[in-house]
């Protein structure tokens, strides 16, 4: 990433992005903002926990990280074909999760995966893996 970037700064050792032939692989994505520790949505504890969260601006705040690095790396988000979706809540996010989706991703349908997970490395509730396969 340059230091132009709009994507927040990765939490870890790894790239946002790698390309292998056209395919372009995109590294977990969260809701965090460029140069900001706060996370959109999230009230945490004095020890970190999650007190409150609200689930439908960070779902639509990963889904524009997702579309700034895919910018970034020449593609876009028509170029999409694969989406993995971690939730921390399946039972309560999904519905949002579904309807904020289908606005999303009206005209580019890529296959998609939703998964339950127990937590992810920073204190957010949704996450997003994804493919894209970029024009020749």
């Amino acid at each position: 990433m340059t230091t132009e970037s709009r994507a927040p700064e990765p939490v870890g050792a790894y790239p946002y992005t790698r390309r292998v032939g056209n395919l372009l692989f995109l590294s977990g994505v969260g809701p965090r903002q460029r140069g900001q520790k706060a996370i959109p949505g999230v009230e945490l504890d004095a020890d970190g926990n999650i007190l409150r969260y609200d689930f439908e601006s960070q779902c639509r705040a990963v889904f524009q990280n997702v579309r700034y690095i895919l910018e970034e790396a020449g593609a876009a988000w028509d170029d999409l074909v694969d989406v993995t979706v971690f939730l921390t809540n399946m039972k309560d996010d999904f519905p949002t999760y579904n309807h904020l989706y289908a606005e999303y991703f009206a005209t580019a349908q890529p296959c998609r995966t939703t998964l339950e997970i127990n937590c992810l490395p920073t204190p957010i509730a949704i996450e997003l893996k994804c493919i894209a396969a970029l024009p020749n």
